[in-house]
C-alpha cells in the first residue's frame, strides 16, 4: 500500500515540471545588451554556460602506459 501511495506521490511531482518557455517575472525585464551590441540575449541565451564556465577537454587520454620525460622544472625545494 505504501509503495502505491508513494509511486502516486512520484507520478505527480514530476508532472508539476514546466515546459513553457522562460519568461522575465512580470514587471521585470531581461538584463539591458551588452556592451557593443544592439541586441538583448534571450533567457536561453543567457543559461547557456559559457566556454569558460564548461570547457572541452583539450588533452586527449593516455591510451597506453609510457615512461615521463625528464622535467627541467621539477626541482628540490631549495632552503
Amino acid at each position: 500500500m505504501h509503495r502505491l501511495v508513494a509511486t502516486a506521490l512520484i507520478v505527480a511531482l514530476a508532472g508539476c515540471g514546466a515546459n513553457a518557455p522562460l519568461k522575465p517575472k512580470t514587471g521585470q525585464s531581461l538584463p539591458v545588451a551588452p556592451y557593443g551590441t544592439e541586441q538583448k540575449p534571450s533567457a536561453e541565451a543567457l543559461l547557456k554556460p559559457g566556454p569558460q564556465a564548461a570547457p572541452e577537454r583539450s588533452v586527449e587520454l593516455r591510451k597506453r602506459s609510457e615512461e615521463r620525460t625528464q622535467d627541467p622544472f621539477d626541482l628540490p625545494p631549495s632552503d
